[in-house]
């Protein structure tokens, strides 16, 4: 993607005259669907016509959009630096199609123009309408949802949005591209020691090497070195709390595990908050597809399920704030207080911990420098067009791995599975050994370790050893994907609560013996639950969790079950079969007061 001005599947430029200017974009997998005349007048019911002339703009570029679109007669233009002599045209849609991505539902910014070119007509709906719509109408919503994905995908293939540019060997470089690429943020990178067009767009800034990396949008914004907080207000990802909250559950982290706690939480009324320190959907939001997960017989991207499960604890009222990494726990009376890293403090009654694990990295001679070019811990849309014409090497045993093969299979013409143990039987599911046994790209090579990596700018060679008979051999790839297990994030809470000897939370018994005050029980009448974490009110779910099942279905399960055990902390149930003022309403006597329903946009 580094450098590349000519997206896959963007249009002509309309100025060059080319009538496929204005040809409509064919559909592609669901992503330009045209509504039926059922759905475009339902939608009708809660928005108004406006007529349109060629050249009105309907969505700016870099600018937060409050309105759906749906074109009722003429053609909209989907343009990219629009106004400008880099202006090009993305795609374009027809009568029965609407305008819009990901970044519509979530409230970001627009990484594109859409800008009328014939006379027509739209029908505009608000975009608090939408959402309830999409809310109450699972057909509809599915259309929408389904597109705004794959739209956001397209985007990112294209190279479309703001550019980082920078060193490959600068790890401010290496963490802005993976904050953008874990938050399926529309990007460029923009290598400063390849790319001619680097040094255009320094002279043009007037800025020097050393001020980098810069991210820059629309040839109007530039940011120097920018925090990846900056970065996230810039695209309006979800700000922090302005003042510190007293909620009733605080959520650490929003993989899975912590997506259903919030979803679970604030469908029963809870006061929900959500926190995570770099993307949403934690490693699951990166695996390429899940086909082991009940409820989806034909699999489910990463993206798709986590921006579902966001969707949905947003439609009940939870807000989700990030990039707030967590750095310190403490109890003040009946609340628990986190800080974060950025000075601000978020107080609950309760903590669910959700952080995930993060995957190892490779420790080998030479690795490092190439770290976030050719060697990288996750597998998606963006790496794989980086290595579509080459061997790539993926190393590990276990389902991310397998997952991550199949993905690369689909792009490069050669894919070697390089795994430590004498099987892939021992942490790999059977469906996904057969289909990495039978791909006709993939080779498996069992007993096998990477030992040294050879490359300047980009990988060239693995040097890899066979473990039972010590012979070495040399594999031409170009990249290497790692899935070698993972360690928690854990260090800010030791000494707060009980880790294992990995720095995994102990929950249940285990954290009450090994609690360093026992104290904090007496008088509670009660043990620790089987998800508490050795504090009364602090929960450890998921991926964090010693012992737990690194599995999704379980860490939603234990996501789930958590709110549950939050009830009972707090002193209050839902009346079984209701949630929030529906038990109030019920009459349940031990509801607490502080049970309510949460007002969210979706209902506004």
């Amino acid at each position: 993607m580094s450098g590349d001005r000519s997206p896959a599947g963007a249009e002509p430029h309309p100025e060059e005259g080319d009538e496929a200017a204005f040809r409509e974009t064919p559909d592609v997998e669901g992503a330009y669907p045209r509504l039926t005349e059922e759905q475009t007048a339902r939608l009708a019911e809660h928005g108004q016509r406006r007529s349109v002339a060629p050249g009105d703009v309907l969505i700016r570029e870099g600018e937060r959009c409050e309105t759906f679109f749906v074109i009722l007669s003429g053609a909209v233009a989907v343009v990219e630096d629009h106004g400008t002599p880099d202006e090009h045209v993305l795609r374009v849609h027809g009568p029965g199609r609407f305008i819009g991505e990901l970044g519509l539902l979530h409230g970001q910014v627009a990484f594109y123009t859409a800008v009328a070119r014939e006379p027509g007509e739209v029908l505009v709906v608000p975009l608090d309408r939408l959402r309830h719509l999409v809310s109450q109408d699972s057909a509809l919503g599915d259309v929408v949802l389904r597109a705004c994905l794959c739209r956001r995908a397209a985007l990112v293939g294209q190279g479309a949005g703001f550019r980082i540019i920078g060193s490959r060997y600068s790890p401010d470089t290496r963490r802005l591209r993976e904050f953008a690429v874990r938050n399926r943020l529309p990007h460029r990178w923009i290598d400063l020691e390849t790319d001619k067009e680097a040094e255009d767009l320094l002279r043009r800034f007037g800025v020097g090497p050393e001020e980098t990396p810069l991210v820059i949008w629309r040839e109007t914004t530039l940011l120097r070195n920018p925090s990846n907080a900056e970065l996230a207000r810039l695209i309006g990802l979800p700000s922090p709390p302005a003042e510190n909250p007293h909620g009733d559950v605080l959520i650490v982290g929003s993989g899975p595990a912590g997506l259903a706690a919030a979803v679970y939480a604030a469908s029963e009324g809870l006061s929900t908050t959500v926190v995570e320190a770099m993307a949403t959907g934690g490693q699951a939001g990166t695996s390429s597809r899940i086909e082991n997960l009940l409820g989806f017989p034909s699999g489910v991207s990463g993206a798709e399920l986590t921006e579902r499960a966001v969707l949905q604890a947003d439609k009940f009222g939870a807000g989700i704030s990030l990039p707030l990494e967590a750095t310190g726990l403490r109890k003040d009376g009946d609340h628990y207080v986190l800080a974060f890293a950025d000075g601000t403090e978020i107080a609950a009654r309760a903590v669910v911990l959700a952080m995930g694990a993060r995957y190892r990295r490779l420790r080998v001679p030479g690795i490092e420098r190439l770290e976030g070019t050719s060697v990288h811990y996750s597998a998606t849309v963006y790496e794989a067009k980086q290595c579509s014409a080459d061997p790539v090497a993926v190393v590990g045993g276990g389902n991310s791995a397998g997952q991550a093969v199949l993905f690369l299979a689909g792009y490069t013409p050669k894919v070697y599975l390089l795994v430590r143990g004498d099987s892939l039987e021992a942490n790999m599911s059977r469906y996904l050994i057969d289909q990495v046994e039978r791909h006709p790209r993939v080779e498996v090579m069992l007993h096998t370790e990477v030992t040294e990596v050879f490359g300047q700018e980009v990988l060239e060679e693995l040097d890899v050893v066979d473990n039972r008979t010590g012979g070495h051999r040399r594999l031409g790839v170009r990249s290497l994907f790692v899935f070698t297990g993972a360690d928690p994030h854990t260090e800010w809470l030791a000494g707060t609560v009980a880790l294992d000897s990995r720095g995994f939370v102990l929950t249940g018994p285990e954290a009450q013996e090994a609690c360093a005050d026992p104290e904090v029980w007496h008088g509670l009448g009660r043990s620790g639950m089987s998800l508490e974490a050795g504090l009364p009110g602090v929960f450890a779910v998921g991926d964090v969790r010693s012992g737990s099942v690194k599995r999704i279905a379980s860490a939603a399960g234990e996501g789930a079950m958590a709110i549950h055990f939050v009830h009972r902390h707090l002193g209050h149930s839902a009346v079984p079969g209701t949630t929030g003022t529906a038990a109030a309403a019920a009459g349940g006597s031990d509801v607490s007061p502080h049970l309510h329903r949460k007002e969210s946009s979706w209902f506004a």
